[in-house]
């Protein structure tokens, strides 16, 4: 009969914030397992020691490298993948004995925490549990009195040993953030603070929980006194918003703080290759940069910008955020791939701003490349006539207006430039749209599958409509369908001028 394997979380550091659970636990295992830096001491063991008997087998697991160099020929990787399997060997012993194991480990087992090398090398072999703790993230809330988040407010936790510039834009991109691992990071994280603009929102908390600890500003923390038990945390804006007194929305017809204005900005369709001198400016002055997560993404991060990012089915949501933060005074750019007034966010905030909550709130629109542009030149001109530009998605207008107009579209013997042709969830529009066309036009019609363009994994794909096969399409795509006059020829493709 073998043992049973438990990882236990300890918590942050108070023993009194062990769970009756982990007290039990450690107090009926005959094997308490830890892990210790070489100068011998463990902090996990000090938080469990009100809860040892005597009697109890330890086995200290010493790390043969935590900051410092190695000589391992597989380097520090090498070094701590070796010692995780001697150490997983050293408990197996035991377990095939049948003892009880309880491995202690801080804050919680699974958040970071050491005893989750243990388990993926055991848990297969032996009966293994987790006993969850306080993690260290709810400690600091706690000792600053300050809710991490609230309602639909969004939490990143991150590791202060990602590269600054990663770490701003996961900063600018969330509501509230808790940064781990700080010591030797406590530089970068701060740069990162900086860039995000929210370095005047961060609070620096070590050893939360333990008779030392410590809470301050991050911006007044000198980096020569932070140990790696300290996090930076970035509460919910929500709350910050109502304890300043402005958080409460203003009355409708309000005059607007001097200096307010929203710009819907067009990135167009790859990003900064293809970003317009105007769009750029306007990017680089706003305070605040508002839209769907991927697309902010595209943007370079500027100091003391912040940025509010969504998701892509949420844009009335997004404009109304932009306009209340216009109204407080705020320059605020909402960015859309392409061109803002295509199938984007220039109507949904101009269609917003019509309320007289956001009277006075100055909008305007900057133009981009459109996506259809992009996906003619990489073929030549299909474009070069009488165009038609139209969605195929049914989210906002019924089928019935989408084939009405299709079908106009082909009477027309118009070139259509046709978006959002398929998603995961519509699979059957397109090959309806290519039967209305079929209609009005011939099989050997060309037609343009453009995925991605500008992007990774750009591909461009001439096909003929009879030839279309709607299950290789998909989101990414833009479609263009020819009209009678559109011509092909190795992978070239123009509509001519004359007719």
């Amino acid at each position: 009969m073998t043992g049973v394997l438990y990882g236990v979380g300890l918590g942050p550091g108070d023993p009194e914030l062990v769970t009756v659970k982990a007290a039990r636990l450690i107090g009926g295992a005959e094997v308490i397992a830890y892990h210790s830096a070489r100068h011998g001491r463990s902090i996990a063991r000090s938080v469990a020691a009100p809860y040892l008997r005597e009697g109890q087998l330890e086995e200290r697991l010493v790390y043969p490298v935590t900051t410092e160099t190695t000589e391992h020929p597989g380097g520090y990787e090498g070094a701590i993948a070796e010692f995780y399997e001697v150490s997983a060997k050293r408990l197996a012993g035991h377990l095939d004995a049948g003892r009880t194991v309880v491995v202690l480990c801080e804050g919680d087992p699974f958040f970071y925490g050491s005893y989750m090398y243990m388990h993926e090398r055991l848990a297969d072999r032996y009966e293994a549990h987790v006993v969850p703790g306080v993690t260290s993230v709810s400690a600091a809330a706690a000792v600053l009195g300050r809710p991490l988040v609230q309602r639909d407010e969004v939490l990143t936790v991150l590791p202060g040993t990602l590269p600054a510039p990663e770490l701003a834009r996961r900063l600018a991109d969330t509501d509230a953030a808790a940064i781990l691992k700080l010591g030797r990071t406590f530089g970068a994280v701060g740069e990162a603070l900086e860039e995000s603009g929210r370095m005047p929102e961060a609070s620096y908390v070590e050893r939360a929980t333990w008779g030392a600890q410590r809470v301050a500003d991050f911006a007044e923390v000198e980096p020569g006194t932070v140990p790696y038990f300290s996090l930076a945390v970035v509460p919910s804006p929500a709350y910050a918003a109502r304890k300043s007194g402005h958080g409460e929305p203003a009355s409708p017809g309000e005059e607007p703080a001097t200096g307010g204005e929203v710009v819907v900005v067009g990135l167009g369709p790859a990003g900064e290759r293809w970003l317009t001198p105007e769009a750029a400016a306007e990017l680089a002055a706003a305070e605040h940069l508002v839209g769907y997560g991927p697309y902010l993404a595209k943007v370079p991060q500027r100091a003391g910008q912040t940025r509010h990012a969504s998701g892509n089915r949420v844009e009335a949501d997004r404009a109304r955020e932009a306009l209340g933060l216009a109204r407080d005074g705020a320059r605020v750019a909402v960015v859309s791939s392409g061109d803002p007034g295509v199938f984007a966010m220039a109507s949904a905030v101009l269609e917003q701003a019509e309320d007289a909550e956001w009277a006075g709130v100055p909008v305007r629109v900057v133009p981009g490349v459109t996506a259809a542009q992009a996906a003619a030149s990489r073929v030549g001109a299909p474009l070069g006539h009488d165009y038609c530009v139209l969605s195929l998605s049914d989210r906002l207008k019924p089928w019935e207006v989408i084939e009405r107009r299709l079908d106009a579209a082909g009477a027309a013997d118009l070139v259509l430039a046709i978006y959002n042709p398929a998603s995961r969830s519509r699979t059957a529009q397109l090959a309806d749209a290519k039967e209305v066309l079929l209609r009005h036009r011939e099989p050997h019609t060309p037609v343009v599958i453009a995925r991605n363009v500008g992007g990774a994994g750009e591909s461009i794909t001439v096909t003929t409509l009879d030839g279309l096969d709607p299950s290789e399409v998909d989101m990414r795509c833009l479609l263009i369908v020819g009209s009678s006059r559109t011509r092909s020829a190795g992978g070239t493709v123009w509509t001519p001028r004359s007719y």
